[in-house]
């Protein structure tokens, strides 16, 4: 992708952002139900119900607050979570880096299985390898991802109790993470057994988030790999006697990459989603879990603090991607 629809994607991210506020704002505001009232205790008076109003700006009509919205996120200020009454932007930076340090496993693991499937399906082509692995991604592909938690869960914890189910590392540990990014932090700080018990721990819940991606990355992968292989510059490779897993590897993968790449990145913002439903499940203190106890309680700061959050990081990572794009495929460069 060159510079200049770098350029143009960078100067779409205000108004990007502006509509997904716009969106989000409406939208919590004509659901049915009070927050107020949710929140509060039921021996409370009206002027207790008159004063939180005041205090979280919903005494004021929609276009009014949602002006006020804007001027506080300019500044940088996300607002107070109403049940947690605490700043939204100080739980998001709590929860956020867990979602993405699993998201980060999950997309790496799904790439790790995807291209070996793909690479595996291409080298043994019209063989049951290749039949195993169509088979395998269309069945893959109609499960979704919290299915396949809740598969691990009964095969890998309750028939074959392998793996831990819940929680995010032993009982017996104690560790802070200042940062937030336990795996990160952990191995920087030498506590190399919680870097292993939180990897472990994480497994299940990253390899049932992987799954589908990996079976959309093998599909797109190996559509790639036979429209590269039939390329001219192949041929030539394999005249000058490269091993066939030789050209597959050094010299279509690079080039067949870029598409399954980009679905990759594109879905990792979705294995974020997908976190909401699978920390829940697992029982993980991450942004996800988060989330559902927002909607639960109609936290409406909080709720819109995580989705703003989930559309920044949708548009960072796809301007990662492009970037990413260019330097792989020089023929993306300048355009």
């Amino acid at each position: 992708m060159g510079s200049l629809v770098l350029l143009r994607r960078l100067l779409l991210v205000v108004p990007t952002l502006f509509g997904v506020a716009l969106v989000v704002f409406v939208l919590m505001r004509v659901v049915p139900g009070d927050p107020i009232s949710m929140m509060i205790g039921p021996g409370a008076t009206a002027q207790d119900i008159a004063t939180l109003r005041s205090l979280y700006g919903l005494d004021h009509d929609i276009a009014t607050q949602f002006v006020y919205y804007l001027s506080d996120l300019a500044g940088g200020d996300f607002g107070v979570s109403i049940s947690r009454k605490q700043s939204v932007a100080e739980l998001i930076a709590q929860r956020l880096p867990l979602t993405l340090e699993l998201s980060t496993i999950a997309t790496l693991l799904a790439l790790a299985m995807g291209v070996g499937a793909a690479l595996a399906a291409t080298h043994w082509r019209d063989r049951w390898i290749e039949r195993s692995v169509d088979a395998a991604t269309g069945a893959i592909t109609a499960i979704p991802d919290f299915l396949w938690g809740l598969l691990g869960i009964l095969l890998f914890g309750v028939l074959l109790p392998l793996l831990p189910v819940f929680g995010l590392m032993d009982s017996d540990l104690r560790f802070e993470a200042t940062s937030g990014f336990v795996i990160g932090e952990s191995l920087l700080r030498g506590r190399l057994d919680v870097f292993a018990s939180v990897l472990w721990h994480l497994l299940l819940p990253a390899a049932a988030l992987a799954l589908p991606l990996a079976a959309m990355v093998a599909r797109v992968l190996k559509a790639s790999l036979t429209e590269v292989l039939a390329q001219d510059y192949i041929l030539v490779a394999r005249v000058k006697g490269f091993s066939p897993w030789r050209v597959l590897w050094r010299e279509a993968l690079r080039n067949a990459l870029s598409p399954a790449l980009t679905l990759a990145g594109v879905q990792f913002t979705f294995l974020i989603g997908g976190t909401v439903l699978i920390e829940k499940l697992f029982g993980l203190p991450g942004l996800g879990n988060m989330a559902i106890d927002a909607v639960t309680s109609r936290d409406l700061p909080l709720i819109q603090g995580i989705v703003l959050t989930f559309a920044l990081i949708f548009i960072a990572v796809n301007l990662l991607v492009d970037a990413l794009n260019s330097s792989l495929n020089p023929r993306l460069r300048g355009h």
